[in-house]
C-alpha cells in the first residue's frame, strides 16, 4: 500500500509543471507625448529548451523586432518587459512579452 502512494507521488512530481514569472521591467516615457493618442502593441517569442540544450538564442530580438514593426513610424515608448518561465520534464520554456505604447 505504501509503495502505491510513493509510486503515486513521484509520478505526480515527475510530470507536474511550474510557471514563473522572472522579471517585469517599464521603461521611460517619451516627455511630452500624449498616451490617450497613442495605441497598445503587444509581441512575444520563446525560447524551447530540453535538457539545458538551446537551439534558438534569439527570441528576444526576435519580440522586439515584431514590437517595432506593429508601430509604422516607429515612436515606441512605455515598453513593458515581462521574462517568464514554464518548466516541464526535463525541459522549460522561456517566454518574453513585450508591450509598448505607439505615439505620433
Amino acid at each position: 500500500m505504501i509503495i502505491k502512494y510513493a509510486f503515486l507521488v513521484l509520478a505526480i512530481i515527475l510530470v507536474s509543471c511550474s510557471h514563473s514569472i522572472h522579471l517585469v521591467h517599464t521603461s521611460g516615457f517619451t516627455p511630452y507625448s500624449n498616451p490617450k493618442k497613442g495605441k497598445i502593441i503587444t509581441a512575444e517569442a520563446q525560447q524551447h529548451v530540453v535538457l539545458s540544450m538551446v537551439g534558438d538564442t534569439n527570441y528576444v530580438d526576435r519580440a522586439y523586432r515584431q514590437l517595432q514593426s506593429k508601430c509604422k513610424n516607429k515612436n515606441i515608448t512605455g515598453i513593458t518587459t515581462q521574462f517568464s518561465t514554464s518548466h516541464g520534464f526535463f525541459s522549460w520554456t522561456n517566454k518574453i512579452l513585450l508591450k509598448g505604447l505607439c505615439v505620433g
